[in-house]
C-alpha cells in the first residue's frame, strides 16, 4: 500500500495512509500518515464504533488537506484502551493455550483454503 501510494503522489494523486504499523509506512515514506496505536487491522477505528471510525476519518481528511510536508506522520488521539497491557497480549502466543494457538492455526488454514479457492476460479 505504501508503495501504491508513492506511485498515486508521483502522478499528481494525493494521498494518506491510515495504519497500526508505524515502522514499516514510515521507513518506505508514504507522504502522509494517519497512525492509530491499535492492533493491526483496526486502522479505521475501532470495530463497530462508528463515531471512531468517523473521527479516524475525519482526522485523515485533515492530514490530506494539511500536512506541512512529505512523510507526515500524525497519531490519532484515540486510545484502544486506557491500559496498555492489550500490547502485551496482543497475539502472543507465549500467553495462549495449546487449545488456542491450534484453533487460530486452523481458522488461517481455512482462509488460505478459501483464498486458493477464489484465485483457481477462471
Amino acid at each position: 500500500m505504501s508503495l501504491a501510494a508513492r506511485h498515486l503522489e508521483a502522478n499528481g494523486i494525493p494521498t494518506v495512509i491510515m495504519g497500526c504499523a508505524k515502522d514499516i509506512v514510515e521507513y518506505c515514506g508514504v507522504p502522509r500518515f494517519l497512525f492509530s496505536d491499535f492492533p493491526l487491522g483496526n486502522s479505521a477505528g475501532r470495530p463497530f464504533d462508528v463515531e471512531s471510525q468517523a473521527a479516524t476519518l475525519e482526522l485523515a481528511l485533515r492530514v490530506l488537506e494539511t500536512a506541512p510536508a512529505a512523510r507526515t506522520t500524525v497519531q490519532s488521539p484515540q486510545r484502544w484502551s486506557d491500559d496498555a497491557s492489550w500490547k502485551l497480549d496482543y497475539n502472543n502466543l507465549a500467553k495462549l493455550t495449546p487449545e488456542e494457538i491450534a484453533e487460530k492455526r486452523r481458522a488461517f488454514d481455512e482462509v488460505k483454503a478459501t483464498i486458493k479457492t477464489v484465485q483457481a476460479r477462471p
